[in-house]
């Protein structure tokens, strides 16, 4: 009865993987990494554990309800982190004079929200965060979408498969202006676009009413809102605010002086070869009220799945949180649906399986054998050998089992001469290589550590 493991099962939300699955979430983040560093990211950490007054200042009081959120020992109210924006906000923000801008940094990490299950939800995830911070101007905007396009090309995904949707935060408020929102109220529509595509048209009115007021006429603002939507690239856009009467010369320059930062984006993108996996999507807003610029989602094509990942110019942040006034844009993509997209397009990625060595011994063999485990592994080549007494049959079938590439026999007669007979199970050639040049065997075949 004591060992009735059946009574420990694993918190609904939460996670484990046998190492045949980890095998396979190691290569998801081994290519995201390599991605990053060719993009000239940099990896950092932070706590998982955060004051809950740090999620709180950045999001509201609503944001409460969805975190892993305790008073610890020393009477401080604590938060496992749901997002990484707040952390780095914290870390840039207090060494912003001694770092090299731009900062570019990348983090792979643990994260914890208390949500309602739901497909494509867990309780624990992993996200890459990457952000540019330090520079307000639109290259970096086109770094990081580039580097988002590679981190998805990287894993195999091809243009017909995943698409980057870029909006406009800024825009989105300079077309209400002109469409006469209050600023007061705007980011209460920007709230309602946001729901736009999970919500029936009465709902949407009903909300845009809600968020505009009596004095201005909702269905005018959604007819606006609906030929927003359907702009599909720059010349449409330039159309659309071209036809909108009564804009005063102030918001009209900066409507003009937008557009061709827009030119700059696409172009930037264009050059980089990034473009073709882009498109101009004014649907989205993104949720968060902190943005503040060009906006970004990453979708999976042909399926209708959740976002794979998302992001945007974040310029306030930093110094909300108490910091110096640093701009930002950044991007999340997590674990979960990535894998889910690559599992549906036949793309789990698959990490290199280093050369694995077993050695095959005799009991009188048995210590020469060890001897050569011992110096191979501490030169960087990779050994198993069989704990059981068996005979060499046995001990073959296990190196199978394990997947080895090479095999080395430790027979009495080849070990009295001071050899090994050292089999390719590739190719099945074998051939006689004295003890003590094992090593260099190895080496020669690009094997284990260079001198």
């Amino acid at each position: 009865g004591f060992y009735a493991l059946g009574m420990f099962e694993t918190l609904p939300g939460f996670r484990e993987f046998y190492p045949d699955a980890f095998a396979v979430r190691r290569a998801l983040f081994e290519s995201w990494r390599r991605t990053l560093q060719l993009c000239g990211f940099e990896e950092y950490e932070g706590a998982v554990l955060e004051p809950l007054e740090l999620y709180v200042e950045k999001s509201g009081e609503e944001i409460v309800d969805q975190l892993f959120h305790f008073t610890d020992k020393g009477g401080r109210k604590v938060a496992m982190r749901p997002e990484m924006t707040p952390t780095l906000a914290r870390m840039v923000g207090s060494r912003a004079n001694a770092l090299r801008r731009p900062v570019k940094w990348f983090n792979i990490g643990d994260h914890f929200r208390y949500e309602r299950m739901q497909k494509g939800r867990t309780r624990s995830f992993t996200q890459l965060n990457v952000d540019i911070l330090g520079e307000s101007g639109v290259k970096a905007d086109v770094e990081s979408i580039s580097t988002l396009v590679s981190v998805c090309r990287r894993l195999g995904l091809k243009s017909d498969q995943f698409v980057i949707r870029v909006s406009d935060r800024d825009l989105w408020l300079m077309a209400l202006s002109a469409l006469g929102v209050t600023e007061a109220a705007q980011t209460g529509v920007l709230a309602v676009i946001d729901k736009v595509e999970r919500s029936t048209d009465e709902q949407t009115l009903e909300s845009l009413r809600n968020a505009v007021g009596p004095d201005v006429d909702a269905e005018v603002i959604l007819t606006a809102l609906r030929r927003l939507f359907a702009l599909k690239d720059l010349a449409s856009m330039h159309q659309f605010f071209g036809t909108l009467q009564d804009v005063g010369p102030e918001l009209s320059e900066r409507i003009h002086q937008r557009l061709s930062t827009w030119r700059e984006l696409i172009d930037g993108l264009q050059s980089l070869g990034s473009w073709d996996c882009c498109e101009v999507d004014l649907r989205i807003v993104r949720g968060l009220a902190y943005y503040t610029g060009f906006v970004f989602e990453a979708f999976e094509k042909g399926r209708s799945s959740r976002a794979l990942a998302g992001g945007g110019r974040y310029d306030h942040l930093i110094q909300k949180l108490g910091g110096p006034d640093f701009p930002a844009v950044g991007w999340a993509m997590g674990d979960v649906t990535m894998m889910d997209c690559l599992n549906y397009h036949s793309l789990a990625p698959k990490l290199e399986s280093p050369a694995r060595v077993f050695a095959a011994m005799e009991e009188q063999t048995t210590r020469e054998a060890m001897s050569d485990v011992g110096r191979l592994r501490d030169a960087g080549v990779g050994v198993s050998y069989s704990y059981k007494k068996a005979g060499f049959g046995k001990q073959f079938k296990e190196a199978n089992q394990l997947g080895c590439n090479w095999l080395l026999i430790y027979g009495g007669d080849e070990v009295s001469a001071g050899e090994v007979l050292v089999k390719d199970l590739a190719t099945g050639t074998e051939q006689r290589v004295a003890r003590d040049h094992l090593i260099r065997f190895f080496r020669e075949r690009g094997i284990g550590d260079a001198k």
